[in-house]
């Protein structure tokens, strides 16, 4: 009966608005919760099959979803652990039960931001329980392999293992020129000394001295120099290796390196200029030049300069802070100056971000209408990249929601009205037997 499906029709739009009004309460209620994803309903009109000439009202149905493609407003913090990523894409968390728990047995959740903080065992962790993941760097601060599908190669990101940290030396690079005419007839024969500070893989410094003696000749000049290293960690009178280094004085290639021979546990390669000293916390390698190249040491008319001597490695140094670049690495910054990576965070990402499992605090889970999940690297193909001292605001615009609120009771008032008429009229129905 036609009077029946009005009925029916208004009911159904009640519900419907009623549902519509939940979104829009819970939208407001969170207008100031930072990643809060907007929710959203949307209205389809179902059409029932009409049998006569007479109209059956079909009614409204409802479905509710989750805006979570949609990025807020970025907005700035003074914490360096706030991360929001600036675009597409999730960072990947857990909760608690997943510290502990086997990565196959660990929940995979996403986020879009978090405020986190170092908890008492050293783990990122926002206010809510969630736990930061990232894939683990070695000591150069590589990756490697890790399995982008699946989180099966993430850890719980953790700092208090870093609180001290030593990098030992492993690379020093000479830039210096030796006098041409210490090694002139009538030179003096001075050594020049040349102390490099360096680290072990203790924390502990130590000095490399290199002595640099001009070979006198008889007449003119030699263009060779002999180069004594010694080691304050061993014996510090005894050389650990010994070089003989001849300049060439061609035109072409006046002032730069023609040949080196090391001897006495010292090793040179010509390709890569280096010498290898083994030292006692493992090889350095000691870049002096190539044969023929304007780089490492030189020799010209100017006096001794030992301007650009570099080396790597840092002393033993007391954890200052984390921060995290654009490209997601979470980096160590120690009072030395020494910066180390710890982690390095991906955004992940699936087909359908809509699709994904609406949790507690901002949290996602992949569902099979989201699509499979892939970890890209910050700010690399379709995602954006992690912003620290960075939260993302909440998508609800206030003035739509009110907007809404109003049209939506008013929706309201008119579904409750179809269902007082049609009481009306079947009030009327009845009394037509008395």
């Amino acid at each position: 009966m036609t009077i029946s499906s009005s009925l029916n029709a208004g009911v159904m739009g009640l519900n419907s608005n009623a549902t519509r009004l939940s979104t829009i309460s819970d939208n407001i209620a969170n207008s100031s919760t930072y990643g809060y994803k907007r929710s959203q309903v949307e209205f389809a009109s179902m059409v029932l099959e009409q049998k006569s000439s007479a109209y059956s009202a079909g009614g409204v149905r409802v479905s509710t979803f989750k805006d979570i493609a949609a990025t807020g407003s970025l907005i700035s913090t003074g914490n360096a652990t706030d991360m929001a990523v600036a675009g597409r894409g999730l960072l990947p968390v857990t909760d608690g039960s997943g510290i502990g728990a086997l990565a196959s047995e660990r929940e995979l959740m996403l986020t879009p931001t978090g405020s986190f903080y170092a908890d008492s065992n050293g783990n990122l962790r926002t206010q809510s329980g969630l736990y930061l993941l990232g894939f683990p760097a070695d000591g150069d601060g590589n990756v490697g392999n890790v399995s982008r599908n699946s989180g099966i190669s993430l850890e719980p990101v953790n700092i208090s293992a870093s609180q001290y940290t030593a990098s030992p030396t492993e690379q020093i690079e000479l830039g210096i020129n030796l006098p041409v005419d210490a090694t002139e007839s009538d030179g003096t024969g001075d050594i020049y000394p040349l102390p490099i500070e360096y680290f072990d893989n203790l924390g502990r410094a130590h000095t490399l001295t290199l002595e640099f003696s001009p070979v006198i000749p008889g007449s003119g000049y030699s263009n060779n120099w002999t180069v004594e290293i010694f080691d304050s960690a061993g014996n510090p009178a005894a050389s650990i290796g010994d070089l003989d280094i001849t300049f060439d004085d061609t035109t072409a290639n006046g002032g730069r390196i023609a040949s080196v021979t090391a001897t006495n546990g010292a090793t040179y390669n010509a390709a890569t200029g280096q010498v290898t000293l083994n030292l006692p916390h493992g090889n350095v390698d000691l870049f002096i030049g190539r044969p023929g190249d304007s780089a490492g040491i030189t020799q010209l008319s100017a006096p001794f300069s030992p301007t650009a001597v570099a080396k790597d490695g840092a002393p033993i140094g007391d954890l200052q802070s984390v921060e995290i670049d654009e490209s997601g690495f979470l980096q160590a910054i120690y009072n030395t100056g020494f910066r180390r990576t710890l982690y390095q965070i991906p955004v992940g990402d699936v087909p359908n971000a809509n699709g994904l499992k609406a949790l507690d605090a901002q949290a996602y889970a992949v569902s099979a209408e989201s699509g499979n999940l892939y970890f890209w690297d910050a700010g690399t193909g379709p995602v954006g990249t992690v912003s620290g001292y960075s939260l993302m605001e909440s998508t609800t615009d206030i003035a739509s929601e009110l907007t809404d609120l109003i049209e939506t009771q008013r929706a309201y008032s008119s579904n409750a009205k179809i269902v007082q008429t049609v009481d009306e009229m079947l009030q009327e129905t009845t009394n037509l037997k008395r």
